[in-house]
């Protein structure tokens, strides 16, 4: 472990705020008009996603949600379409969650106590230490991508952050070089420098006002540390066959399990192969229809872990099938009004790319 003397942290956070007071940014949407809420909000939509990306979605949705009684308030498909393209939903499923928390218990105010904040949900130490210290003036660490990639630089950090004494010894360095003043100006210049200069693959050293600090600058091992996540095997491949019931000008949606891949989102109905379609109709139409046309590997998706690969098969019904009423995670929805439901961005170019052409 790193250990650090009172001149050295002094040295190492005041050479940080003297880049941040020339260099750091200060006019991103969520950095004016701070408040708990939309700090929150920015933190989370920023996890795994970059700022560029971010902000457009950001400042849709303050404008349907800017307050957290009106996101408390919100139907759960509302904030899944206002979150379409982001990726990883459970982020706006917990933030809608912990917004009725907050409603219920804190009179829809953000919590203060660093306990309470751990413990809504999607909030995770860095997050809640950049909440607590950009909008309510107290003094945490963080440590989220950006500034895990300087510390590990700077201080040769052995390990994959995905090992658990890698990520103690990255928290005890934050904590001890995180000042007690100027909190707020020292965490933003930290991710500033991991987003701005200490770029992931080609460093900006000549710019860094950190080299005075830095181990991996002194030795020319920059391109060695972070030190890289354990190479994978190839992803596996998956198939789907995404079924497409079509009456008149109204699809068949299903509402997939809250918990899972594109959790809560409304999709089109899968199978396995079409060998399982006539199947799948009888146990949930209550009777069966040959396509109307199959469209093999429409599209393949990526995920995380694994690749996609979805083909279509284009169902026209002569009626509305009655069984569907009985079941609430099936809904025949019209198409112009497709644009209010939360869906996934591979189902809505699948949706795009069939319905165009059939």
């Amino acid at each position: 472990m790193s250990h650090f003397s009172n001149k050295q942290k002094t040295a190492f956070s005041e050479s940080a705020l003297s880049w941040f007071d020339r260099h750091g940014r200060t006019e991103l949407p969520w950095q004016t008009n701070k408040t708990a809420y939309r700090v929150w909000l920015s933190e989370i939509m920023l996890q795994q996603t970059q700022v560029a990306t971010v902000i457009p979605y950001y400042q849709r949705f303050l404008q349907s949600f800017p307050t957290i009684q009106a996101l408390a308030d919100a139907n759960i498909d509302q904030v899944l379409q206002h979150w379409q393209g982001l990726g990883y939903y459970a982020r706006a499923r917990n933030l809608h969650r912990a917004a009725q928390i907050m409603r219920d218990d804190y009179q829809s105010e953000f919590p203060l106590d660093m306990s309470d904040v751990l413990a809504l949900p999607g909030i995770g130490r860095s997050t809640a230490g950049a909440i607590l210290t950009f909008a309510c003036n107290q003094a945490w660490p963080i440590l989220d991508g950006n500034v895990k990639r300087v510390l590990a630089r700077c201080f040769q950090v052995e390990g994959w952050y995905g090992k658990a004494k890698t990520m103690a010894e990255l928290w005890q360095i934050s904590e001890q070089l995180t000042p007690t003043k100027n909190t707020d100006n020292f965490n933003q210049a930290m991710m500033d420098l991991g987003a701005l200069v200490c770029l992931k693959s080609k460093p900006n050293c000549e710019n860094c006002p950190l080299t005075g600090s830095c181990l991996s600058f002194k030795n020319n091992t920059q391109h060695l540390y972070p030190e890289k996540k354990p190479k994978k095997k190839a992803k596996p491949q998956k198939q789907t066959l995404m079924l497409l019931h079509r009456y008149q000008n109204q699809l068949l949606l299903y509402r997939r399990p809250p918990v899972g891949i594109w959790g809560g989102l409304w999709s089109l109905p899968e199978v396995e192969s079409d060998q399982h379609l006539n199947e799948w109709q009888t146990q949930h139409l209550g009777s069966t229809k040959a396509p109307k046309e199959v469209k093999v590997d429409c599209l393949r998706h990526q995920f995380t872990h694994f690749s996609l690969d979805i083909s279509v098969a284009i169902i026209e019904l002569d009626q509305l099938p009655m069984r569907v009423s009985d079941n609430i995670n099936f809904e025949f929805i019209d198409q112009q009004a497709l644009a209010n439901y939360g869906l996934p961005t591979a189902v809505s170019k699948i949706l795009a790319l069939t319905l165009s052409t059939s």
